[in-house]
């Protein structure tokens, strides 16, 4: 890890480039216009000073070219920095598919990451170098945030709902890694690195680990133990709980007559929830989890709904709609609504 001193954070990531290029455009904008009011301040105040020779018998005239100069050029500069800004935003916000999935819980003082083959660690975070990460994130007390200033990437993490944030590294190398949000006493020691390797070295460091049960699988256990399976599995009570498989990304028909998609947030509301969303055409019989399922085994049962849905690897936005049964939609909205397990 680079300690010398920079103006800037190194350049790590593949938005980072771009990321910088927008900042020095704020930059260069904000420094002409300060120096051109700066001079404007000084010039009049020197010109039109008390005893200077200046002409002010001259009523105001009006500089129709002029007035629409201010008005016109400072719109199109605002106008650029709006547009670039926004696709700058897009590209940040949505990560490529194919994307490594790697979950994260952060709670006071920490940051625990569970990478899919069941490898966890914590305040470390090892990636492959030009492989596209994506993290999917929860908090388990406060807001926190998550900050990789040579990534320029940086996301709010935050209890009861997941938010995500995905980088691409580009080169080898340790890089720090901070909680960007007052979270408590312990703050200034919530930080980590990620380190980035060669694909090689990163499938050597898995491969030398002691590997833990993939999520999926502890998802299937925590399933079991839960008696889930006795409900939404094979049909074990037909027209009172809705059926999993398929369920992420799908649309969901809710009894109020609105529809949702079936994503990470959607599925952990239903697990605690299961009254909040209920699925058209069933009553909300299952119990709330509320408070009896850590985080981290919510994200298990999320793993394990997502392997019964072969489009689980597509994102989830515009999911095709459920198909319809005599007792209502065919998918449940994943372990959970209405009528469930």
């Amino acid at each position: 890890m680079d300690t010398s001193f920079r103006l800037m954070p190194e350049q790590a990531s593949s938005l980072a480039p771009q990321v910088d290029a927008l900042y020095y455009f704020l930059l260069l904008v904000t420094a002409v216009m300060s120096v051109l009011i700066a001079f404007l301040i000084v010039y009049f105040a020197i010109k039109y000073r008390r005893g200077s020779p200046a002409d002010r018998t001259q009523g105001p005239h009006r500089f129709w070219l002029l007035e629409a100069s201010w008005i016109v050029i400072p719109f199109i500069v605002v106008m650029v920095m709006f547009f670039w800004g926004a696709k700058l935003y897009f590209a940040q916000a949505r990560a490529p598919a194919g994307a490594m999935e790697i979950d994260c819980v952060a709670r006071q003082w920490m940051w625990k990451f569970q990478h899919p083959v069941g490898n966890a660690e914590i305040n470390d975070l090892h990636v492959p170098v030009n492989q596209p990460v994506k993290i999917r994130m929860i908090s388990e007390d406060v807001i926190h945030s998550l900050y990789i200033p040579a990534f320029r990437v940086k996301q709010d993490v935050l209890p009861g709902r997941y938010t995500t944030i995905w980088f691409q590294a580009t080169k080898v190398g340790q890089y720090h890694l901070f909680c960007a949000e007052y979270c408590g006493a312990k703050h200034s020691e919530m930080g980590g690195r990620v380190i980035v390797l060669e694909p090689s070295q990163y499938e050597a460091w898995l491969a030398g680990r002691e590997v833990a049960e993939p999520p999926a699988v502890a998802g299937r256990r925590l399933f079991d133990q839960l008696r889930c399976n006795g409900c939404h599995l094979g049909g074990a009570l037909p027209g009172r709980c809705p059926p999993l498989d398929n369920l992420f990304g799908s649309t969901v028909r809710l009894k109020n007559g609105q529809t949702v998609v079936a994503d990470e947030n959607y599925i952990r509301e239903s697990i605690l929830r299961p009254a909040a969303k209920v699925v058209a055409g069933f009553e909300p019989l299952m119990p709330a989890y509320e408070g009896q399922i850590s985080e981290e085994g919510i994200l298990q049962l999320i793993a394990e709904i997502k392997s019964m849905s072969p489009r689980a690897s597509e994102p989830a936005a515009g999911g095709k709609t459920m198909p319809e049964t005599k007792n209502g939609p065919a998918n449940d909205e994943g372990a959970k609504q209405g009528g469930q397990r």
